[in-house]
């Protein structure tokens, strides 16, 4: 297998947690590393051990809430607290905290902009509301929102969220004045002290993001992960409603409108070969195309870390664990990793071309994806990417003789452009076409239901 700079060099190693190509031991080590927090056994023993260790200290069932004002989904989960507290038998503290300025969140602006139109994509799905024409607030409004906030405890936290923050994103200054004057009795608070202390209990605890949910030891992103923290809560028998059954934000599942013959629309598809959200998904998005009779693109991207995005620790934990809950409930096989990030990425995307002249494209990255996340085999060694392209229905003895070469870059740097015009930049990423228009685009594998949701209402 020949050595190349990656993309001519164009995006620059960074070592550390982001390095794109570790050597032996530290592959292997990172490798292991994921597969044990992946493990049911791992996620279970961890739940066990705090609900011990709760009991034997005569504890609550405290669930933590960290609500960033000027984030999208943070307006829309904090909408289902008072629900999700008269359902369960738990109490909830609420922190106000800012957005990190690390490399945790690689892309600001492009992630407030895909968010805002995320969640008015989303809110009607979960009977939640969020402003049409909403735009990021300003700092000034950010500012007093945050002051009227910690201004409050627990409960009034969640009695009048929702009316600040619709207050926040639909402008309505008179509102937020009104909050101020009944809720904040100095004009001393000093908001920044709290909330970076916030900022530093999330960061104790291992996370970095917003509208984030903590409970013995495990994170819960939003409205669409929060279905996972109420199956646990479930289990320990909390739920204190009639309708126990019942869900505030159920698990939302994929449809398949079936189209027509020789229809207008086109689904094109981001991957990357070293997302573990990638891996959850790619078989069914096959799976998808074919069934609704929707005409599939797939365009895939560098992995971030190999095109300069960063990646930090406790991000690269969170994500294993997430995507490992998330296979679970959808009964996916995953978890058996092993890291194919570096030279494997390379060779497969350099036999892209080829295997797409051979039919056989999609076969190849879906076994590729299948060898790296659920074989756990180290695609560094030859007998392993032979054996991708035996199960792919590629010819290795000619696919030897050509893997290494760099044709594919331009490829790949063309698909990142794309996906950036439309403010997506991490994977894996949807846009639904119809004809020459634009009708949906969604970043993340928990995002393919609203494919099929628009290709129903294009139907209908």
């Amino acid at each position: 297998m020949r050595d190349y700079f990656p993309m001519d060099d164009k995006f620059q190693e960074q070592g550390g947690t982001s390095t794109m190509d570790p050597n032996p031991f530290r592959r292997f080590l990172g490798s292991k590393i994921g597969t044990k927090i992946a493990s049911y056994e791992y996620s279970n023993n961890k739940r066990l051990k705090f609900e011990q260790k709760r009991k034997k200290l005569n504890k609550p069932h405290v669930i933590e809430y960290f609500h960033q004002v000027d984030d999208p989904y943070s307006h829309l989960a904090a909408q289902l607290l008072r629900k999700f507290k008269n359902k369960y038998d738990v109490q909830i503290k609420c922190y106000v905290v800012s957005q990190v300025t690390d490399s945790s969140i690689p892309e600001p602006e492009l992630l407030q902009k895909l968010s805002i139109r995320d969640a008015q994509n989303i809110a009607p799905h979960y009977d939640l509301l969020f402003p049409n024409g909403a735009q990021a607030p300003s700092k000034k409004w950010i500012d007093l929102a945050q002051t009227v906030l910690v201004s409050m405890n627990d409960e009034k936290f969640i009695d009048n969220i929702f009316n600040i923050s619709t207050a926040l994103w639909c402008g309505d200054l008179d509102t937020l004045n009104r909050f101020f004057k009944e809720f904040v009795s100095s004009g001393e608070i000093k908001n920044s002290t709290i909330i970076n202390d916030n900022n530093a209990k999330r960061k104790q605890l291992g996370h970095y993001s917003a509208a984030m949910f903590y409970y013995g030891n495990e994170w819960y992103w939003g409205i669409d992960r929060l279905y996972h923290l109420e199956s646990r809560l479930k289990e320990l028998a909390l739920d204190v409603s009639e309708k126990k059954e019942v869900f505030i934000a159920p698990k939302k599942e994929v449809t398949f409108p079936k189209l027509k013959p020789n229809n207008k629309f086109l689904l094109e598809f981001f991957p990357s070969m070293r997302s573990p959200y990638t891996a959850l998904i790619f078989d069914r998005v096959l799976d998808f195309s074919k069934r609704c009779n929707l005409k599939l693109s797939v365009r895939p991207v560098l992995p971030m870390v190999m095109r300069g995005v960063p990646l930090t620790l406790d991000k690269s934990r969170y994500i294993m664990i997430d995507v490992a809950r998330e296979a679970r409930a959808n009964g996916i096989s995953f978890g058996n990793f092993y890291d194919p990030i570096g030279e494997p990425v390379r060779n497969c995307y350099s036999l892209y071309s080829w295997a797409r002249d051979c039919g056989r494209s999609n076969q190849l990255l879906s076994f590729f994806l299948r060898a790296a996340f659920v074989e756990g085999k180290n695609l560094n060694k030859q007998k392993n990417f032979k054996y991708v392209l035996d199960k792919a229905g590629l010819d290795w003895s000619h696919g030897k003789t050509i893997i290494g070469n760099s044709e594919w870059h331009d490829e790949l740097e063309d698909n990142r452009l794309s996906m950036y015009e439309s403010d997506l930049w991490g994977v894996p990423s949807f846009r639904l076409y119809k004809g020459d228009k634009l009708l949906n685009l969604g970043w993340g594998q928990d995002r393919l239901w609203t494919i099929g949701k628009t290709i129903k209402e294009q139907m209908t």
